[in-house]
């Protein structure tokens, strides 16, 4: 990768990094987990810069908010958001990113590849969400499913469809071929 190249990724890094923490903000307001468009801008890092750069644009993310910065929803901020009842899903959003952007990779940027690649980002976000609230609360599966997931399943299908249509189309003029 030659040196531009490279100064790009980390200029889109930065830029995701700092989507990620605009649209952390813009909430629905339920309990015990909010509902924030942060799961759209990072399923758009992985899929726009791929395992390496997704990953790390949303680990930037993440340090912001532990450091202090409140990027996290409703202005947040801290290891105390992170040790809460949410913070299994903040810190699946990197795990989100990097399988977005692996699947992606290995598949392709159709619009089909990519709905491939965000359902299962978003299954790991559930997965580590989900035990983290489970572990937290002392919550059953089932419950822990109808308070933290099953009502964010319509929300999750359009950032899905939207994600996946935009990366599929806009990809190649953003970051070009790598």
């Amino acid at each position: 990768m030659n040196q531009n190249r490279s100064i790009r990724m980390q200029v889109l890094c930065a830029l995701f990094a700092a989507v990620t923490a605009v649209c952390s903000q813009i909430t629905i307001p339920i309990q015990p987990v909010p509902i924030t468009l942060g799961t759209f801008a990072v399923l758009m890092a992985g899929g726009f810069l791929g395992k390496r750069y997704g990953l790390l644009a949303i680990v930037i993310y993440l340090l912001l908010g532990m450091a202090g910065v409140p990027v996290f929803s409703m202005m947040r901020a801290g290891f105390s958001v992170i040790a809460g009842p949410s913070g299994g899903f903040i810190i699946g959003f990197a795990p989100m990113a990097f399988v977005v952007g692996l699947v992606s990779e290995k598949l392709g940027y159709s619009f089909k590849n990519m709905m491939a690649a965000t359902i299962a980002g978003t299954a790991v976000c559930y997965i580590m969400g989900l035990a983290w609230f489970m572990f937290l609360t002392g919550t059953g599966i089932w419950a822990s499913m109808v308070m933290c997931m099953f009502p964010f399943l319509p929300g999750d299908f359009a950032k899905i469809l939207l994600a996946s249509f935009l990366v599929s189309k806009y990809r190649r003029r953003l970051v070009g071929e790598l």
